[in-house]
Parts: C-alpha cells; sequence; structure tokens
C-alpha cells in the first residue's frame, strides 16, 4: 500500500461531478472526456484531502460553492478548448 492510496485532490470528484452535468445526454467518447478532465483539474490549485469528510467541517458553505463554480467553470472552458 502506497502512502498515496490515503490523499485525495479535493477538486477531482468536484470536475467529475461537473463534467457529468455538462455532458448529460451527449454522446462524447471515453478519451475526450479524459482529456476534458485532465485539462480543467490542470487548471485549479491543488486541494489535497485525506477524507472527504475533512472538507465539510474545515469549510464554510460559501467555501463549497466556491469551489463547486470553479470546477465548474474549468470544466466548461476544457470542454470549450477541446
Amino acid at each position: 500500500m502506497s502512502l498515496l492510496d490515503n490523499i485525495q485532490n479535493y477538486y477531482e470528484t468536484l470536475v467529475i461531478e461537473a463534467l457529468a452535468k455538462e455532458v448529460e445526454g451527449l454522446d462524447m467518447e471515453e478519451d475526450v472526456l479524459i482529456d476534458v478532465l485532465c485539462i480543467a483539474i490542470n487548471h485549479l490549485p491543488p486541494r489535497y484531502i485525506r477524507h472527504e469528510v475533512d472538507m465539510v467541517y474545515y469549510t464554510s458553505p460559501v467555501e463549497r460553492q466556491e469551489a463547486i463554480d470553479k470546477a465548474h467553470k474549468a470544466v466548461v472552458d476544457a470542454l470549450a478548448y477541446i
């Protein structure tokens, strides 16, 4: 087991959720979706956490919404780029 198995980038989940909403009903190839994810995540600041619950206790609702908005914008920009 690697130490890296115990951490994750908080924005990854938000970007995946935002992408799912943006492409719902569209027929896009998996390779394209993966490229969009990579581009979007690379345009967001890294925010590593150990457990998702950590963010619930250490961010305000306003900060959480700001992160969601940033992830959505990154996805929209990445889709436009691709």
